[in-house]
Formats: C-alpha cells, structure tokens, sequence
C-alpha cells in the first residue's frame, strides 16, 4: 500500500534536486508529481494530472452513490407501479440502480473536473504565492527513509502531510 506525501517546495531548482533525490532513492517518477497555481513548470518536471488537481474522484464517489439510491428508489417505484408487461421486479430494481450508479458517476465527475481538489485546499494558499507542491506516493515501508532525506537533504522544504489510504489508481 502506498502514502502520498505533501511536500511545499520553494522554487522550481528546489523541485529539481528534489527530483534527483527521489529518483535516486529509486522512487519511479509515475509516482512524483510537482503541481503550480499557474505558472508553467519546466518539462523535465513531472507535473500533476487531472485526477489529482481536480474533484473528479471525489465527485464520481459522490455521484455514484446518489445515483444508485436514486435508481434503486425508482426501481422500487416502477415495481410499485407496474407497467403492463412487466415481469421481473427484482431485476428492474437492479437495471434501475446500475444505470442510476452509472449516470451519477459520469455526471458528478464532469461536474468535479471543473472544481479545485478539495484535499489540496490547505495548500492552495502557498501555491498561489509561487510555491510548488510536490506530491509523492511511497511505499508505507519507506516513508520514514524519505521524511530523513528531505530533512537531511532539503531543509528548504516543508513537510505538508501524508494521505496513508491512497487509490490504487491515479
């Protein structure tokens, strides 16, 4: 399982060095992410993706609950009352809930893809004076060797927080 790491970066030859040592503590760079309120990073910086500067995981969960509660609830409702033809109610109830799952997730993800990432809004005030966020995902077993080495190597830094339940994905 692995932890994402919250580091704010002074300036983008900070984020360089940084870099370098990650790599170096052979932390593959899928797993490194440097992320500006504007202001274009170098290419050689791996910069962060849609997924983490948005609300689109967030909104999905949320949407995809709702809708399921919605589907089943009209689900219930149709078997309540039937059209003519109708045979199977426990089936109808089920079409209703994955088609309510599926449109919420689809739906409240468009809508998070225009919001900020509700888990970055205590950094977003350092970011919008020049700082760089780096965001790291380490193995559990190796967070502690990665705290020492920013604190060791790159006093410049501060340590932002760690998220221990990250997704498999993004």
């Amino acid at each position: 399982m692995r932890h994402r790491l919250y580091y704010l970066l002074p300036d983008v030859e900070s984020s360089r060095q940084v870099l370098n040592d990650l790599l170096l503590a052979r932390i593959e760079q899928r797993y490194i992410h440097f992320m500006t309120s504007g202001q274009e990073l170098p290419p050689d910086l791996p910069q962060a993706n849609l997924l983490q500067k948005t609300d689109v995981v967030h909104g999905a969960e949320s949407g995809m609950l709702v809708g399921g509660a919605l589907g089943i609830a009209l689900g219930i409702i149709i078997v309540l009352y039937p059209f003519d033809g109708l045979t199977s109610q426990a089936a109808i109830v089920l079409i209703a809930a994955v088609a309510g799952v599926l449109f919420g997730g689809w739906s409240a993800a468009m809508m998070g893809v225009a919001l900020p990432n509700t888990r970055l809004k205590m950094f977003y005030s350092d970011i919008d004076h020049g700082k760089i966020l780096l965001i790291v995902d380490v193995p559990a077993r190796r967070i502690r060797e990665i705290e020492e080495l920013f604190s060791r190597r790159h006093p410049e830094t501060r340590f932002g927080g760690e998220e221990p339940n990250i997704p498999a994905f993004p």
